[in-house]
Parts: structure tokens; sequence; C-alpha cells
């Protein structure tokens, strides 16, 4: 049954304000009573202070088993009633005795207001009262609230009642006192008045209760008693939490008893009830806390945190002299204590009873924990008694008490300690986000399907769901000395990898064994740890277990635990200085797949969840800026940047120099949204790019490869007005500036920067927080959902555009490449892209931020610098387009590229006969990566493969550009048909979501509308990819010809005609022109000699390309030089008009 939440945006506001009420006129009624008790005792001849002490006490219990007894006789025929009416019909009928009460009492009070006969009779009827009230306010709840609520439920419900009983025991006997000094003694009967006046507010708002259904309308009272014994037999945690509960109370009561007495004789009260008044806010304040720790799940590990409490603020309470100012506190937290009790007892009891049971089962456990209480409160003159006990040393006794009871309990339920620990970890050292916990069911079996990141995965899981986990865990684990204990107390599945198929066989009947009996199972399918960073392929052992069984598979995602000190980050484990405290980690539970899944579409939704736990990051990132800021602070003498003009730049000089630029340039870029830059990659261009930042402006790096009419282009869609460039760099480039707009030389600002400006500057980067240098720079507060620049296309198939990146787009692409390129303190970039291109742009706040020296080099065709350059700074990365590694390939030495340890490309496809020459001439394989522009630009990339002695990790595959980054997911659909996705292996159109993709583009809603669809950006790109997650690309389907109907890729004629000339270099492009006959055909570029053509045409079909596919001799025009885009790349738009030129066609633009 779906709880009645819909149509009652707060279904408990009805419920606690009924309670409220209620609660408060019992215990004040119970603290009246109390009071003409007493007042009776002391009104009478008492031989001894001792006589005295026993009198109270005697008279104290009396009016407390009185409210008792009858909350123990009449509970089961309570839960018999609740079960067979609706609750909320019990609760209004119940708040009307209780208005009938209040009236009787008043009248008690009017007609002989110094017989105790009456207030005790009527205080008799509150507990007949409350017996079946009870069980009817305890039942609703798993009907009104959803599950993930329950705990909170019971939170507000305990806080609320204990803040009544706060209420009703302090005000109960000043508001006798008030009646009586009112008349003298004649108005006594104001008090029960002014009760029965608030059982009116609790009646109004009882009707406030959403509606419920009957819960079952058949069986009498043996079968109600019978039916829920039976639930609490055959279910152990029931019976376990039943137990509990009575043993809490009957502790609470002696304890609740022996207070009032110690508060009168041992602190000399005229008013004892205001200790448990304090009692009662702290169990307001516990319950509060434990509804908000438990997390949208019953977390019974606060139990024996609760009662670890319990026993420790008793044993000091009674071991401390009697002083009122040691007595407060202590009194307080042992109400807390008890709300981690009771809020957890009270939502188990709720969950694990069967719904149709719910009120017998509950009525059935109170019952017991009155009989429970009763014999509590009976404990405490007994042991004065009998053992000459004073109060003091009864709460030593019930210190003890609990103390043992908390050492069995542990004992027989070893996961609720796991728990405790989990909960403490997880509110101080880690900070746990759990999502989409309703996809698990409540009841049934279910295969849990994670991501496996760090060692201690299981202890997340674990923490964020109420239900208990199976793992299956490898041989190894379990006979760990520190692990294997923990493991085996929460019987864990034994499989052992190196055990032979009988031993992996068994394990796995076993563990579809517990699917059908009802049990939660988890399995790690990638079988090991990650050591690269990325998610492994799955193993399909996982099909097997679930195959026959009809439970669902829940894929799960854990997000943000590489880093922390259990994962593998950096190549340690637990050696590692966490870099914050508390740590975020985020568990997302996806949709239920059925048992029949494959297991490539299980890793798919895995992914897919990491997409979604990776945008919520947004929540806690900060602008890139700010990020730079911080990883100063944390190395400031580190090196930075470096260029052969500038030198080098130390990480705080850098931020000292960012910020004297920013204040420099403020008045200059005034009221500019988007600002220009036009400097090559260099200390200064990084400089100027870090200041706009810190002013809140939106850079716009101008291409100047591109001409002056694509930078007059990209300047009058940004609205550019100024652009910071150099006079040097303008005259070795020859480039002009697009008209109108106001050149800003960096030479002169920085020129008139003096020692002062630039003292200030230094101070601000070594020490004012990071927020408020931003404050003293911008003119606002710059946010990390906020457009941080526009990177306008290079133009290779038509126009630039203006891509909107976010600080957050940059941000997470820059975290996800440091995941898995695995940086460590000894690396240093290469920085040859141009600050323009996405790559550029997005390995300038790479290195900032991850603090990575960067050594730029502003001409990457300049083939001697960059060797030079790598020699002499001991580079190890260089990240760069297949081209410029063509060029690098015929004029630098093996021993200048010694210092590398990854070499990876993107922008353009990676040949591979180009990869194996890099290789055969290096030493070095370079590796592929795959991005867009559109997307920060970094999609998926190749990594470095993880080897160790009983471990590999492919980090790539030849022919392959890598896995998705983490928080990217990738889809392959019919071009056709976008909505239909396509099998693994099926080439396809490429999508993509994530974190990185752009906010669309500049001032195109049109454009932006085409390429985006429900969060997927339509690359253009043909892909496939295999079960593993590895990502094929094709070409991009602006590089396909259709011919006769057929699809004919551009790029695979390149790669055979490479092939069959026997050369590494680009010397071909492959495009299409208009025919009239066919539609279209293949034209080709080359810088051959015109009389090799005939043969290498005729060597094409050796390499197995279609008849189709082969160009015709009068198909090949002779270029000087391939048409290449400055970011590196084939400039389509130049070789389609060449060729239709050369070819006498008109090129279709």
């Amino acid at each position: 049954m779906r709880p009645a939440t819909q149509s009652n945006k707060n279904p408990l506001r009805g419920l606690l304000i009924s309670q409220f009420f209620g609660a408060f006129n019992d215990n004040a009624w119970k603290i009246i009573v109390v009071e003409l008790a007493v007042a009776a005792v002391l009104a009478s001849p008492v031989a001894d202070a001792a006589d005295l002490e026993a009198a109270t006490l005697n008279q104290t219990t009396l009016a407390f088993l009185v409210l008792v007894i009858p909350l123990a006789v009449f509970s089961l025929p309570a839960g018999l009633l609740c079960d067979r009416v609706s609750k909320r019909t019990v609760i209004i009928w119940m708040k009307v005795l209780e208005l009938m009460m209040m009236t009787a009492a008043t009248v008690s009070l009017m007609v002989a207001p110094h017989n105790l006969f009456l207030p005790l009779a009527v205080l008799g009827f509150m507990g007949l009262q409350s017996s079946f009230f009870g069980p009817a306010k305890y039942g609703i709840l798993p009907e009104i609230l959803p599950h993930e609520r329950l705990s909170a439920g019971n939170g507000l419900l305990e806080s609320w009642t204990f803040l009544a009983i706060i209420g009703g025991t302090a005000l109960g006997g000043f508001l006798l006192d008030w009646a009586e000094d009112f008349g003298g003694g004649n108005y006594l009967w104001f008090a029960p008045l002014t009760l029965a006046l608030l059982s009116v507010i609790g009646l109004v708002a009882a009707r406030g209760v959403p509606h419920v259904p009957v819960a079952r309308a058949e069986g009498g009272l043996a079968r109600t008693v019978s039916t829920a014994w039976q639930a609490m037999r055959v279910d152990r945690v029931l019976r376990l939490t039943v137990y509990g509960s009575c043993f809490y109370w009957s502790v609470a009561s002696l304890v609740g008893t022996i207070i009032l007495v110690y508060g009168r004789l041992e602190l000399g009260l005229e008013h004892p009830g205001i200790l448990l008044a304090l009692f009662g806010l702290g169990v307001g304040a516990g319950s509060l806390l434990a509804g908000k720790l438990s997390a949208n799940k019953v977390e019974y590990g606060l139990i024996p945190l609760g009662a670890i409490g319990l026993a420790l603020f008793m044993l000091v309470l009674g071991m401390l002299p009697p002083t009122l100012i040691a007595t407060l506190p202590l009194l307080v937290l042992l109400g807390v204590s008890s709300g981690f009790i009771v809020v957890p007892l009270n939502a188990l009891l709720q969950w694990r009873s069967p719904p149709d049971r719910r009120g017998a089962v509950i009525a059935l456990s109170r019952v017991l924990v009155f009989s429970g209480m009763a014999a509590g409160t009976l404990a405490g003159p007994a042991m004065a008694t009998a053992l000459d006990l004073p109060t003091r040393g009864t709460l030593l006794g019930c210190a003890l008490i609990t103390a043992g009871g908390t050492i069995w309990a542990l004992k027989i339920l070893p996961d609720a300690f796991l728990r405790l620990v989990l909960v403490f970890v997880t509110n101080t050292f880690y900070r746990l986000r759990v999502t989409g916990t309703h996809h698990l069911p409540s009841e049934g079996g279910a295969l849990l399907v994670p991501n496996h990141v760090s060692f201690v995965d299981g202890l997340f899981l674990f923490a964020s769901v109420d239900r208990p986990i199976r793992f299956i865990v490898d041989s190894a684990y379990l006979r760990h000395p520190v692990y294997g204990p923990f493991l085996r107390s929460l019987k864990a599945i034994e499989i052992s990898s190196s055990g032979g198929p009988r031993i992996i066989l068994r394990a796995m009947r076993e563990a579809g064994k517990l699917l059908d009996n009802g049990d939660i199972l988890c399995v790690f399918a990638e079988g090991e740890i990650t050591r690269t960073g990325a998610l492994l392929p799955f193993r399909r052992g996982v099909e097997r277990i679930a195959k026959g069984h009809d439970a669902p598979i829940i894929p799960v995602n854990l997000d943000r635990v590489w880093g922390s000190i259990f994962s593998r980050e950096r190549g340690r484990f637990a050696t590692k200085i966490p870099r914050r405290i508390p740590y975020p980690v985020t568990v997302s539970y996806g949709e239920p797949l059925p048992s029949t899944t494959p297991i490539d579409v299980i890793r798919q939704h895995v992914q897919e969840l990491g997409v979604t736990a990776w945008q919520e990051r947004a929540t806690t990132r900060e602008p890139l800026h700010v990020a730079f800021i911080r990883a100063v602070r944390r190395h400031p003498l580190r090196l930075a940047f470096l260029d052969p003009m500038r030198g080098s730049l130390s990480a705080l000089r850098a931020l000292a120099s960012a910020i004297a630029l920013a204040r420099s340039l403020k008045s200059r870029w005034l009221d500019q949204e988007h600002v220009g830059i036009l400097l090559p990659p260099s200390v200064a261009s990084a400089l100027a790019n870090l200041a706009a930042s810190l002013l809140g402006k939106r850079t716009v790096n101008l291409n100047y490869t591109i001409g002056k009419e694509g930078m007059s282009s990209a300047a009058r869609q940004a609205g550019l007005r100024t652009v910071v460039t150099s006079r040097t760099f303008l005259e070795r480039a020859k480039v002009d500036l697009p008209e109108g707009i106001e050149p800003v030389w960096i030479e002169e600002v920085a020129g008139k920067i003096g020692p002062f400006p630039r003292l200030i500057s230094l101070f601000l980067a070594t020490v004012v927080p990071a927020r408020w240098i931003e404050a003293m720079l911008a003119d606002r507060r710059v946010e990390v959902d906020e457009v941080a620049t526009v990177i306008f296309t290079s133009g290779s198939t038509g126009e630039p555009k203006g891509v909107q990146l976010t600080h957050f787009n940059i941000d997470s692409n820059v975290e996800a490449v440091a995941q898995i390129l695995r940086i460590n303190d000894e690396d240093r970039l290469l920085g040859i892209l141009p600050h323009f291109h996405s790559f550029g742009y997005m390995t300038l706040w790479f290195s900032a931020m991850q603090n990575l020296p960067s050594v730029f080099l502003p001409n990457p065709l300049d083939a001697a610098e960059v060797g030079v350059s790598i020699q002499q700074h001991r580079a190890t990365l260089l990240i760069a387009t297949p081209t410029f590694l063509q060029i690098y390939l015929r004029r630098c030495t093996p021993a200048q590229f010694g210092s590398l340890r990854l070499v990876l490309t993107g922008a353009e496809k990676l040949p591979e006969r180009l990869a194996q020459t890099f290789e055969d001439h290096f030493g070095i394989r370079p590796l592929e990566g795959y991005g867009a522009t559109e997307c920060s630009p970094v999609v998926a990339t190749s990594t470095l493969d993880f080897r160790a002695p009983g471990f590999y990790q492919p980090g790539s595959r030849r022919g392959s550009v890598g896995q998705p980054l983490p928080g990217v997911a990738v889809r392959v659909v019919d071009p056709d048909d976008l909505d239909r996705q396509l099998p693994t292996k099926t080439p396809g159109m490429l999508l993509v979501r994530g974190a990185n993709v752009m906010r669309g583009y500049l001032g195109r809603e049109d454009l932006t509308d085409k390429v985006m669809r429900e969060g997927w950006y339509i690359t253009g790109d043909i892909a496939a990819v295999d079960e593993d997650g590895f990502v094929n690309i094709t070409d991009r389907l602006a590089r396909f010809s259709k011919i006769g109907g057929e699809m004919v890729p551009h790029g695979k004629i390149e790669d055979a005609l490479h092939e069959a000339a026997e050369v590494d270099e680009q010397v071909f492009a492959v495009t299409g022109i208009p025919d009239e006959r066919r539609g279209e055909r293949i034209a080709v570029l080359h810088t051959l000699e015109e009389e090799r053509v005939p043969d290498i045409i005729a060597s094409l079909s050796d390499t197995g390309l279609p008849n189709l596919f082969i160009p015709r001799i009068d198909q090949f025009v002779w270029v000087e030089a391939i048409p290449i885009l400055g970011t590196g790349k084939l400039d389509l738009t130049e070789v389609k008009r060449r060729a239709a030129t050369a070819l006498s066609v008109d090129s279709g633009k």
C-alpha cells in the first residue's frame, strides 16, 4: 500500500499536535496526582527522613503503576481494534475519551479535592486511553509515510512527545500550585480544567490525520495474540526489537522513579519534576538527532550507541556527589542517549511488523514493554528496601544492568556494532549522501551490482541501507586478519577465483539460494578494485548468479570514493593524507533491472548513475579561480608555469601576478561580459585567463589561425569590445586584429604595475581567503554554474560556433581527467595546445588546479623547440594531435623524448601506422583520446595499463579512444532513429551525457536544440562501444558520403590509401563532392608524385576495401600541402572547397 502522502503534504501535522497535547495531559495529570499524594504523606506524622524517603517513593510508585497497569492489560485488545478499525478512527475516539477523562478529573477535584481515589481512577483511565492510542499512532506511521521517512517521522513523534512530557512534568506541579494559590485551596479543579481545554485542541487536530484503510477484518483476541507472536517468532530482528524495547523501558521506568526521589531528597528540590523535564528535553533532542542520523533509513546502529551512553551517564550520576550543576547536564545526556534507542526501536518495530498484523504486533510488544515498565517501577522500592540501597546506589545498579544488556545484544547481533562504527565514521570522517534507496525492495531478494573503487566500498553500501547485505567475497579477504572477522560476522559468501570451477559453482548456488530466500546480495562485478580510476570490465558471473532467480538486479554507483585514503589513487592505500574531513561520498541506487539483463547493459546503468552523481557535485564545487587559489595554498612554492620568454613562475607568484593583472585590467574591462584574449600558449596567456576569471569575466580566446574574417565572426558573436594581446606576437605571427576592437597591450599593462601594487597582490595571494579576493576584484560573486569561457569551434565543418562552457563544465573535466591520468609530483606538462582550443584551455586549468607544472611553447609546429623543451625541462606529459606527432617524428630525437611517460593524442583519429612508427622511433606508444569542444572537451581517453603481481588492468586497446571518463556516459544509437539504442559493438551515432556537456551555443538556441536531446549531446560521430566500455570512433557523420544508398567513410579510405602508399605522415585527405548521377562522389587531395597514384589505386583492393570505396584516378587532386587548422586538425571545409574547385563542381557551401 502506498503511504497516504500525495493528498496531504503534511501527513504528520495532525498526529503530532494531538500526540503533543495527549502526552502533556498524561504527564501533567500524573505529576498532579503525585503532588497530591506527597502532600498527603507530608501532612501525616513520619518517623524520620528514611521513612519519608520510603513513603514518597511508594506514593510515586503507586501513581506510576496505576498509569502503567492499564497500558499493559488493555494493549492486546487495542491491537485487535487497531487492525480491525481504521487507525485514524481509533485516534479520534481516543481523543474524545481523553476529553471525557479530563472533564472527570475537573469534577473530582471540584467535588472532593483531598480524596485521592478519584484522581487515581482518572489516571488509570488515562492509561487505558493511552493503551489504545499508542498502537494506533505508531501503527499509522508506516501507512502515512514512505519508508525513507520512517525514522525521521519517529524522531519527530518522539521529540514532540518528550517536549510534551517536559511541559507536562514541569508545569503539572506549578499548575496545581497556581490553582491552589488562586483560591486558597478551593479551586484546585482549575488545573484539570486547563488540561480539558488542551484536550479539545488535540481532538480538533486529530481530525487532520490522513485517512487509512482497515488492515484486516477477521480474527478474535486469541488469533490476534497468536498471529502477533508468530510474526515475532519467525522474524529474529522483530523479536529482538521487542526484547530491546522491553529492556529499555524497564530500565527507564526504574530510573524515572529514582530520579524523582533523588531530586526531592538528595537535591532538596520542591518540584523534582523539573529533572524529568530535562531528561525529556534530552530525549526530544536525541530523537530529532537520531532521525537525522538515520538518513532515510532505519539505522539500528544507533541503539548500541544510545545504550553505551545510557550506562555511562548513569554510572557517572551515581558516582558523583549530588549537586544540581552536575545532575542537570547528565540528565540531558541520558535523555539524548535514550532518543538514540527509542527512535530506531520504534521504526524497526513498525517496519518489520507485517502490515496486516502491525497493530497486533505493536500491541503485544506494548504488553511486554508495559509489563517491563511495571517491573522497573516496582524494582525501585524493592532495591531500596531489600538491599538497603540509596538512590545513588540504585543508579549504579541500573548502569551495570544496562552495560550487561548492551554487551549481550552486541554478541547476538554483531552487525549492530558494525553499524554503530559506520554511524560514527559516516558522520565524522565521511559525509555519506545516499540517493535512490526507494528502488530497493522493502522485502524479497535483490542483487546489488556496484562499481569497486576502494577497500571500504562494502561498508558504504552497508551504511546506506537498513536491510542486511550479504557480500560475495574472495577467500583471501575472508582469511585476512583485519577484514576477515568483520566479513564473517556479516555472513559473507566465500568465493575463490583460483579454487576451480566446483568452488565457484558452489558459491554461485549458495548466492542463488539467498536470493530465493529474500536476502539482499552484493557482488562487485569488476572482481577487483580499480587501479586506473576507470570503471573496469564487468565479469559474467553476475549473469550466472541472477539467472533463474526472480530477484531484480539493482545497479549501484559509488561516487567520490576515488581519492579517499582507502582507494588506490596515487598508487597508495591508507598512507595518504585525507584531502578533506569530512570526505564526501555518494551512493546512488538505480532502477531495478530484470534478472535476465546482460552484463554490458548492467555496466551501462552503473555508468549512467555515475553521471547523475557527478552532476550533483556542483553543489559542493567552486569556480575555477577559487579552486586555483586553494591549489596554490596547498603548494605555494611549486613550479606553476614556464615559457622561453617569461621564465618560470611558482604557484604563489603566478597567483600574485594574476591578481595584479586583474587589478590593472579591471577598469579596462568595466561593463564587459565577454573579454577577448589573443595570445599564443604562454605564461602571459595563462595569467590573462586567470585574471579574467578572478574578475568574473567570460573569456574568449580568439583563434588567430583562421584569419581576420573568422576572428571577426567570433568577436561579433561575443560582443567583444577589447582584446588583450601582444605587439610582439602580432608582428611575428602576422595577425591582423578584427576591426572595431580595442587592443589592450599586455606588455604595457604589465609594465605599469609598480612595486607597491605587486606587494599588495602578493599579500592577497598569500593570506586573504579565496572568496574575499574574488569580492575585491569581481563585481559580483561568481557561481560554479556560470559561463567561464566561450570557445569558438575551429570551423572544420563550417562557420565557427561559440560553445559556452561553465566553470563546472571545465572543473568536472579537469577532475575526471586527473582521476584517469593519475598524475604525480614528478609530472610536468608540455603545453603546446593553444588556449583557443578547448583541450588547450582545459589543460591550462588542469595544470593550475592540479599543481601540475606546465611548460608553454608558443608554436607547436616548431619541432626543434619542442624536443629541446621536453629534454631541458624533463616534461613527462605530452598532449598533441596526430599531425603534430608526425612533425616531431621527423625532427626530434628519441633522447629528447626520454622523460615522457605519457603521450596522449586527440582532435583527430590516430592512425595505427603512425602510432606504431612513433613507438618504434621514440620507444613510447601514443595513446588516443576523444573529445569535442561541446564536451569541455574530453569524453573518453586511453590511459596507461596497471600491472602488478596478480593484477593487470588495461587502460587502452588498439584502435580505441579508451573508455568514457568518470562522470561521463555514452550511448550508440541509430542515426536515423535516435531513440533506438544499438547493441554492443554495433556502429552508430555517438551520444554523450555528463557534467562536462556545454551550456549551449552562444546566441544560437536553434543550433543548441539540434545537438541536445534530453541531456544527451549528439556528437555527429559514428562509433561503436564494446562490452568493456572501450569506444571505437569510425568517423564523423560529416565525413561520410552517401553513394548509391551506401554510407562510405572517408577516414577508412584515408587509412587504406596511406597503407597502400606505405607512408606514415598524412599525404591524403578524402572528401565528398556533389555528383549529378549518384548524389555524391569521392575526391582525394594528395601531395605525392602523380605517377605513384595508379599503383596506389591498384593496391587498394589488397587492403580489403570494397570496390565502391575505391576512388578512380580522375578523382585525385594534387596539392602542395594538405589543409590543416591551427589546432592540428584537417580543415575539412578547405579540403572540400579545393577538391570541388579542381574537379569543377559546386562544393555545396
